[in-house]
Parts: structure tokens; C-alpha cells; sequence
């Protein structure tokens, strides 16, 4: 199988050359590319110093995979492996985000101005007028992220430690695609009682509250009793910017292999929090039949082991009323979801799907079946990597959804905006650019934030 690499597990080597001379230097550079090169790594940027030192941008496609381009460099003769950086450690240091003024403070009339004695005629204002907080200060354009780090990626219950780098990125990615401040907030608590407080008490200074890797089911409780008990909107991203992004590329998909989304039946392996969303917001998008797994098999009526959110997938999926595991399921279905784990799908149960049948292998950061492996059968193949075409990517919905709701100063997040939010996504792509291997846009278009926003919002001012 092709090595795929990527720039999640870069390295940064620098090479000292024992022999004179620039060609001499160069001559072993690119010695330097050959070994790397057979050794599966890709080098992506080569700088040659006079003084004898070759500065290498490797990617490689994991940490064992790493060790083995370094093993391979240092076997070099003339050449010394004097320095080895994880580039991605690098880029981390120090942390991602940090608060910036949007303010000059020069001389003591600004500071005057900005802060004392003119911030206590500001707080007075709001103080009388307390609506006056979001003309009066960033409120209006402020997002929690708030994460107890106990559904991080793939890595599970890591800690809110742990987890702050990933709502560090989040809060970049809130701020480059729809100019959102958004700030991480990761908290040592594991009920919905303390969560929940937590999330009452941080009212006062955000427009919204972005609810990130929280483990199954509390999440389904903390974001509902949010929703109730909070005047900003919440939203749970796992969830609900999955379901959205999934639900877009399938109305894209269906586009593709000529079949409607009332007609088609999708199998979904996994029933956590991102596949019940996924479910429940296909189904309310008018999809013909949605039968979803579990590690037990298929969930349906008979089941005397399911609680709260699958006992809702019992009694409105599966309509056919099937019944075993997931390769029973797959038989005759139109198209798989996989919200799981890795390598649980084998290339000869796709076989038994329909003809031109939709495949979105999802899991992080190694799909249900690797897309080399899928049968000629299926037509459209979707994963959660970016070194794959259709990249099934949440960056595609918060940061416009947000930028929608902030926009519109909503209380509360509705099926309507994100069956609006995920149609609008749908359509960013023409129609006629529509195929097997572009039925989601690009992360870095700058169109979707605007296009999603909009929808949002008006369905939020409705």
C-alpha cells in the first residue's frame, strides 16, 4: 500500500556535511532526498548553508515512520544528523492563540479613554442597560470552546490539560474563517450538573458556547439542558457540525450517482454522539431509511439494552426492521457512514451494497477501510483525512454557523438552521463542478463561512 504522508508528522533535520566545498554540500543533499525518498518520506523544502548544513522539511506518515527516515539519514556516510525537530511540536510551542488589543494606548489621554476614569461611565451604562453589553464591549463577537477533555479526537478521556491544543485550534480556525474571537476553556468537571453550572456562569461574557469533546451521553444532556437554560446559543460541534458537513455531502453525493435522498437507505456504523446527530438530522433532511449500528450490531425495536438517545434510533430508523450485524445491513444499502473506530469494514461486505453505491469512512485518524481498499462498486468515497479527496471536515460549519448566529444575536440553535446551514453548503459547489471527487468544498474556500453564515442568520431573524 502507497505511504501517505502529511505535514501532521513533519520533521524538521538539520545534516552537517564533513566535506568542503557548496557542490560537494549539494552533492550530498541530494543523496540526502534519495534515502529519504526510499525510505517512504517526502521531502517538502531543502535549504543548503554555506557553512556546510542542509536544513530538511520531512513529512512522514507516523512516529514509527519517522524513526525510520532518521535511522536511514544517519546511516549516510559524510553526512551528520545534528538536529531533529518535531515540526509539530514547533508549531505548537508556546500555544496557538493570544489576546490582542484593538486598541493604541500612547499617551494618558488613551489610557484615560480605555480604562479609568471613561470605563466607569461604560459600566455604568451597561449597568443601567444591560443589553448595552453587546454594542459596549467583544461580547457580541466572543465564543466559548468549552471541552472537559474526555472525548478528545481519537484519543478518548485525555484530560482537560490534554485537550487544550485542540481547542487552542479551534479557536484559529474560529478567528481565520469568520473573524470570530473565541476562546478555549477547558474545565475539570465530568457531570452534567457541574457542566452545565459552568456554562450559566460564562453567560455573561460570550455571544455563544461552542460545547467540544465531551464523552457520551453526558454530552447529550449537558447541550440539552444548555439549550433550556441559557439565553446564547449552544452548540455541540461533534455533533451537530458533523451532522451538518455529512448531510451536505450526501445531497452532493446523491447528485453524483443519480439516486434522491427520499429513495436512498444509509447503514451507519457508530452510535455516539456524532452518529445519533448524524442520524436524526438525515432523517429529518428527508432521507428514505437510516439503520444504525452499535459495537452490539444492528439497533432496532427488539433491543432490550439500549438507553436514552439509541432508544430514540430504535423507534424512528431502521425502518425495514432488520436485524444482526453490520455486514447483514450493508446488503442492498445505497451508502455506509462510518463514525467508529479503525478497520472495521471489509472490502467484500461493500460488495454487497447497490451498484454506484456512497461510502464516508470517517473515523480519525484511520478510516473504517482505507479507500484503496474499497470495491469498484461504490462510486463516491468520503473520509475525515485531508490527504484523501472529500475531506468530511467540521471547519466547513462552525466558524459560519457561529459567524450566523453571533450576527443575528440568536438565543437558540435549530434544526432549521442546520438543515439550511448544510443545503447551503451543498450548494457552494456549481452544480456542473459536482463529481465522485468534489462533493464538499475546499476548507480554505473563502466563500463557505460567508455562504453558511448567511443561511444561518436568516433563518435566525425569521
Amino acid at each position: 500500500m502507497e505511504i501517505r504522508t502529511t505535514a501532521g508528522y513533519r520533521l524538521f533535520i538539520t545534516l552537517k556535511v564533513d566535506i568542503g566545498g557548496r557542490e560537494a554540500v549539494k552533492k550530498e543533499s541530494e543523496k540526502a532526498i534519495d534515502v529519504v525518498s526510499q525510505a517512504g518520506g517526502d521531502v517538502r523544502k531543502v535549504e543548503i548553508h554555506d557553512d556546510g548544513t542542509i536544513f530538511f522539511h520531512i513529512d512522514a506518515s507516523g512516529l514509527d515512520h519517522q524513526g525510520v527516515i532518521i535511522s536511514a539519514l544517519q546511516a549516510l556516510s559524510d553526512v551528520e544528523v545534528e538536529g531533529v525537530v518535531d515540526g509539530v511540536e514547533a508549531v505548537h510551542n508556546g500555544g496557538k492563540i493570544d489576546v490582542v488589543s484593538r486598541l493604541e494606548l500612547n499617551d494618558g489621554d488613551d489610557l484615560a479613554m480605555a480604562y479609568t476614569p471613561g470605563v466607569g461611565r461604560i459600566c455604568s451604562m451597561i449597568a443601567n442597560d444591560p443589553s448595552r453589553v453587546w454594542d459596549l464591549t467583544g461580547r457580541r463577537n466572543a465564543v466559548a470552546v468549552l471541552s472537559n477533555g474526555t472525548a478528545v479526537l481519537g484519543l478518548g478521556d485525555i484530560g482537560p490539560e490534554a485537550a487544550m491544543p485542540v481547542m487552542e485550534g479551534k479557536a484559529v480556525l474560529f478567528r481565520e474563517f469568520a473573524g470570530i474571537a473565541a476562546y478555549p476553556i477547558c474545565v475539570n468537571a465530568t457531570t452534567a450538573d457541574e457542566l452545565v453550572a459552568i456554562g450559566k456562569a460564562l453567560e455573561p461574557t460570550f455571544g455563544g458556547i461552542n460545547l467540544e469533546d465531551i464523552a457520551a451521553p453526558i454530552c447529550f444532556e449537558v447541550e440539552e439542558r444548555m439549550r433550556e437554560e441559557l439565553s446564547i446559543p449552544v452548540f455541540h460541534d461533534d455533533q451537530h457540525g458533523t451532522a451538518v458537513v455529512t448531510l451536505a455531502a450526501m445531497i452532493n453525493s446523491c447528485k453524483v450517482v443519480g439516486k434522491e435522498l427520499s429513495e436512498i437507505r444509509i447503514v451507519m456504523l457508530g452510535a455516539g454522539a456524532a452518529g445519533v446527530a448524524c442520524a436524526k438530522l438525515l432523517l429529518s433532511a428527508g432521507v428514505g431509511d437510516v439503520t444504525v449500528c452499535d459495537r452490539t450490531g444492528i439497533i432496532h425495536e427488539s433491543r432490550t439494552d439500549l438507553k436514552a438517545e439509541k432508544l430514540w434510533l430504535s423507534r424512528n430508523s431502521n425502518r425495514a426492521g432488520l436485524s444482526g450485524t453490520v455486514q447483514d445491513a450493508l446488503k442492498g444499502a445505497d451508502a455506509f457512514m462510518g463514525l467508529s473506530g479503525p478497520g472495521l469494514i471489509e472490502p467484500e461486505w461493500l460488495e454487497q451494497m447497490a451498484s454506484d453505491a456512497i461510502v464516508f469512512a470517517m473515523a480519525n485518524p484511520v478510516p473504517e477501510i482505507m479507500p484503496e481498499l474499497i470495491p469498484s462498486n461504490v462510486k463516491v468515497i468520503a473520509t475525515g483525512r485531508s490527504d484523501y479527496p472529500n475531506q468530511i471536515n467540521n471547519v466547513l460549519v462552525f466558524p459560519g454557523f457561529f459567524r450566523g448566529l453571533l450576527d443575528a444575536r440568536a438565543h437558540k440553535v435549530t434544526d432549521k438552521m442546520k438543515l439550511a446551514a448544510a443545503k447551503a453548503l451543498a450548494e457552494v459547489i456549481d452544480e456542473k463542478d459536482i463529481n465522485s471527487e468534489n462533493i464538499v468544498p475546499s476548507a480554505f474556500d473563502k466563500n463557505v463561512a460567508v455562504i453558511v453564515a448567511k443561511a444561518v442568520r436568516e433563518i435566525a431573524e425569521q
